[in-house]
């Protein structure tokens, strides 16, 4: 029976550092449930270039918060945290540990720490942001960011159009970053009402080169898996287009121009793997801090820590069992 508060656990990393292996590996010796908090997982479709499980690897290692929506619906935090907050109840009424596994920063932080109730939109200054990224291109509008509110920026691709509009926004309407309208729970954890406590376990590089080498290979990896065909398929959708949400994400983006024929194949390639080492670099920017009195941190070099993995989770399990 668990003990209250209740725990959730967290396993968080960089992009490609093998969270989702190694939370299976987990899954398979100890009572937990395995909860995505990955913002391209979330859609329906996408499941080659968001590296989400295979039907039989779900099969064995069933995880919640996977194939939530269309790929044409768009998916907000707030959607997230109330998906997340009932698969965590029906985890805690199962007597099983939801495990979050992802590194979707605006979730994780917001469904654990809390959002402060962000100012309404403004009109007349978002009609201003979108005319300057008309003019001038969304990176753009990202560089104006970043001269305003760095932090905000480097956690935000300058390709992201809908988050840079957002953090500009409330930085020109309230002199303030977004991140300070993050509150935290740190005085009093509760979801649903139930009192809860955060094991974090992160996945560190221990070689930035390493890293770099072996998200390449892993884009190259699902280009022979057959993306392309997976893009082209997406492409026949009527109501789905590189505006969407989930076409901005990492490699669908630029597998999409690449098939209209804004870019070549060999700057397809080049994009992808360029934006993928921008989005591991924001990632450890941010969990460097985040939580740093309950986050364990355990290096990666080749194989999975599979060993010290057990190690955390036993200790941790300990206390609520």
């Amino acid at each position: 029976m668990l003990a209250n508060p209740r725990l959730i656990l967290v396993i968080t990393g960089p992009t490609g550092i093998g969270k989702t292996n190694l939370s299976m590996r987990l899954s398979e010796q100890f009572p937990i449930r395995l909860l995505s908090a990955d913002s391209v997982m979330v859609y329906q479709h996408l499941n080659i270039g968001s590296a989400k499980p295979t039907a039989a690897q779900l099969l064995r290692n069933p995880h919640e918060l996977i194939d939530l929506v269309p790929p044409e619906h768009p998916f907000d935090v707030g959607q997230f945290v109330a998906y997340a907050t009932e698969a965590i109840k029906r985890a805690w009424d199962s007597n099983l540990v939801p495990c979050l596994v992802g590194g979707t920063i605006m979730y994780l932080k917001s469904l654990l720490d809390g959002l402060d109730p962000l100012p309404r939109s403004d009109p007349i200054i978002r009609n201003k942001i979108r005319k300057k990224a008309e003019q001038t291109g969304w990176p753009s509008v990202h560089a104006w960011l970043e001269s305003l509110d760095s932090d905000a920026a480097q956690m935000i691709h300058p390709n992201h159009s809908s988050r840079i509009e957002r953090a500009l926004e409330v930085r020109l309407i309230t002199g303030d970053s977004i991140r300070s309208f993050w509150s935290g729970r740190s005085a009093d954890h509760r979801i649903a009402g139930i009192p809860f406590e955060i094991a974090i376990l992160t996945l560190w590089p221990s070689n930035r080169e390493q890293l770099k080498n072996r998200l390449d290979r892993r884009f190259d990896e699902m280009l022979t898996d057959g993306l392309e065909t997976e893009v082209r398929s997406l492409k026949q959708r009527p109501e789905l287009s590189l505006s969407c949400t989930s076409m901005r994400s990492v490699g669908y983006r630029q597998m999409w121009q690449f098939l209209d024929g804004d870019i070549s194949e060999l700057e397809m390639r080049q994009k992808a793997k360029a934006a993928t080492r921008q989005l591991a670099k924001r990632q450890m920017t941010w969990l460097r801090s985040w939580r740093a009195d309950t986050n364990t941190m355990i290096e990666v070099a080749g194989s999975l820590p599979v060993t010290e993995a057990e190690i955390w989770l036993s200790r941790e399990l300990d206390h609520v069992f």
